[in-house]
């Protein structure tokens, strides 16, 4: 299928749109989240409420009536093929632990593919109004303020952002730490991958990296990254990969080399069985 700017700019507002109220819904639960029943997924710290489930489903509501023919993935209901060639990428609320512990640390994440690319990235954060917003070929803003990355922020005089899961051992994770830390850098942890890679293409991070996410988690941050002028480590997107989880690596310009070879670049990830 082609892709014009207009279709992908009309699908970018769209998503701001959505983002944005989805995000009000998603605020409006966590002001009450104390009332709310948390379920436990394949791991006690991986939790859903039915806050996730109720946003996920206003913003599939909201992309069907304005293009039913596009594909949707979610975290909470997995995917429905498209016959368009775009498909929207949605984690509701990423940042769910933080969440329902009363931590301000979660987002809205909305990613729009094109044949497997991100063309379009927008990342709401509701408890401090900002929204982030990329599209291909047209920059990455924050609340209308163009971003853009320079070489000066490097690991050792910024802060790296670390992710870790269930998937992974923790001796990998521990490893990715010590070396970061013996390599003069320092990291931050917020439970949000979608808020870091945010914060990576707004300079606040250096870098980000987790060994194992998924496409719901980052592609809408990948897209404000690389249009900020960061690099991001690509996510397979092809036929079921899109589904299955990936290292995930960005980083801003004075980053990219320190952080390669900190992660070793085309080695596995240690996943646990």
């Amino acid at each position: 299928m082609s892709m014009n700017s207009q279709d992908i700019t009309t699908r970018r507002t769209l998503a701001e749109q959505t983002a944005r109220e989805a995000g009000t819904l998603a605020l409006d639960y966590f002001g009450r989240r104390e009332s709310l029943i948390v379920e436990i997924k394949g791991d006690p710290q991986d939790v859903v409420s039915i806050a996730d489930r109720n946003v996920e489903t206003l913003i599939k509501a909201r992309v069907s009536e304005v293009f039913a023919d596009d594909g949707f993935l979610g975290e909470e209901f997995g995917l429905v093929d498209g016959s368009s060639g775009y498909t929207w990428v949605v984690d509701p609320i990423d940042g769910t632990s933080p969440f329902v512990h009363g931590m301000p640390n979660w987002c809205v994440s909305i990613a729009v593919l094109h044949e497997q690319r991100p063309v379009v990235g927008v990342i709401f954060v509701p408890c401090h109004e900002e929204m982030y917003s990329g599209a291909l070929g047209a920059g990455a803003t924050l609340d209308g303020q163009l971003l853009s990355l320079g070489s000066q922020k490097t690991i050792r005089n910024a802060v790296t952002g670390i992710g870790a899961n269930h998937h992974v051992s923790p001796e990998a994770v521990g490893r990715i730490v010590s070396d970061l830390l013996e390599r003069g850098g320092n990291f931050v942890r917020l439970g949000s991958g979608a808020l870091m890679l945010a914060y990576v293409a707004a300079g606040r991070l250096v870098g980000y990296y987790e060994p194992y996410m998924h496409a719901w988690d980052c592609l809408a941050g990948h897209c404000l990254v690389e249009e900020a002028g960061g690099w991001v480590l690509p996510f397979p997107t092809e036929g079921d990969k899109l589904t299955r989880g990936a290292p995930v690596l960005a980083a801003g310009p004075g980053a990219v080399d320190d952080l390669k070879a900190l992660v070793g670049i085309g080695a596995e990830p240690a996943l646990l069985a």
